[in-house]
């Protein structure tokens, strides 16, 4: 009978920022077709408890450790051993004899891995299909970041996990079975900078639960805005983590550049910064006349269903972005950067609105707030589209064929 060790960098469960939504429901997909052994990591105890409680009688086994590295003592081991920061933030010794005593007992015939700082949990030899979901490649998030850091002192710590990192990302699909990325514009970038055999290298999409993400469902309100909930100023909302460096920075501009050209034409409109987690420098933008910022909601769909418009303005991003998969399946228009707007199988226009520059951002949040008709046939658009095309199911079948794997 086949069992699956699934090992991932970040405890699925709550699947409440991107990279726990696709892990969890890539477990489901997982539990489906057998038994599940979870080998994961959490940044504390307290994500660590919790996801314990869900998952503990979900598994076949659970073994969560909390990461301990800080990330200065990460780079000063990476660099003297050679090897990518992003591994050693995401080692335990512990975690690593667990998994070295679960498969030594012979009964996982299946390896997912999950993000590729897990790749240093597989073993050097497997009898059985190994997959590895690297999600993004994460090596050219960092070639990014060296570029827009050119000037800072740190500058060669990202120039050097753009290429220790992207070295190993290659080494690690050269030895499993099958690649996977979230879209297939982050898949082709693998295939050029890896040179690991096209057909090994695959595209799984991220899906959304339009069941959840309905705006038909009663939601409690849950804004600390009374005249934001009672709809009386216009309102434009950015979700996500919001100690993760593209939010951060989207964030910043949209304060800065965007939101000003926005209020001279709409004075009382407002900005909405909501996510768990909230920098100083985010935190700092709440002195800015027209934004809050939440930090931490119980559920962020109350905050989507009273805007007016949802806002992506990222500089970088890769993959799919679940914030706009979430907001089009509320039915709201969206307004993204062409960078955000990557990877979703929408018709720009039609179904949400794409913009690079600030007043062309301005400008299309500007045409929401002033033609309410015109939005709210996009927003329905949007969820119509995310309907057809992004049910999570379909987005992940090809995972269990890859595996070898039916339903049991």
């Amino acid at each position: 009978m086949a069992e699956i060790l699934f090992l991932v960098h970040r405890a699925p469960w709550p699947p409440d920022r991107g990279d726990r939504i696709r892990s969890w429901h890539m477990f489901e997909a997982l539990a489906k077709w057998a038994p599940v052994h979870v080998a994961a990591l959490a940044d504390d105890a307290a994500d660590a408890a919790v996801a314990r409680e869900k998952m503990t009688p979900l598994c076949k086994s659970l073994a969560i450790e909390v990461r301990k590295v800080s990330r200065p003592v990460a780079l000063a081991q990476a660099v003297l051993r050679g090897e990518p920061v992003s591994n050693r933030l995401f080692r335990s010794s512990a975690l690593a004899a667990h998994v070295r005593g679960l498969l030594a007992s012979g009964r996982v015939t299946h390896i997912v891995g999950f993000s590729g700082q897990m790749a240093q949990y597989l073993p050097a030899r497997f009898d059985g299909p190994v997959i590895m979901d690297f999600v993004d490649v994460d090596s050219a998030k960092f070639a990014t970041y060296a570029q827009q850091d050119a000037r800072q002192p740190l500058h060669w710590v990202h120039a050097r996990e753009a290429r220790v990192l992207g070295a190993y990302e290659a080494e690690v699909a050269r030895r499993a079975d099958a690649s996977l990325f979230v879209s297939e514009a982050e898949a082709a970038l693998f295939r050029r900078q890896s040179e690991v055999d096209a057909d090994k290298v695959h595209a799984v999409e991220n899906g959304i639960d339009t069941d959840r993400f309905d705006p038909a469902l009663p939601l409690a309100p849950a804004l600390p805005l009374a005249e934001v909930a009672a709809g009386e100023v216009p309102l434009a909302v950015f979700t996500g983590q919001m100690d993760y460096r593209p939010n951060v920075d989207a964030v910043r501009w949209f304060a800065a550049d965007i939101l000003p050209l926005i209020r001279r034409r709409h004075p009382q409109a407002r900005f909405a910064i909501v996510g768990r987690a909230p920098t100083d420098a985010v935190r700092a933008l709440e002195g800015q006349p027209g934004v809050t910022v939440t930090g931490e909601v119980p559920d962020v769909r109350p905050w989507l269903a009273a805007a007016d418009a949802v806002v992506a303005p990222l500089l970088l991003a890769r993959g799919v972005q679940n914030k706009l998969l979430e907001a089009m399946a509320m039915a709201r228009p969206v307004v993204a950067s062409a960078a955000a707007a990557t990877g979703i199988d929408a018709v720009p226009g039609d179904q949400l609105l794409v913009a690079d520059d600030a007043a062309a951002m301005a400008d299309a949040v500007v045409r929401l707030f002033d033609d309410p008709q015109a939005a709210a046939a996009m927003g329905a658009a949007a969820r119509a589209r995310m309907i057809a095309r992004y049910g999570w199911d379909a987005r992940l079948a090809p995972l269990g064929d890859l595996l070898g794997l039916t339903t049991r």
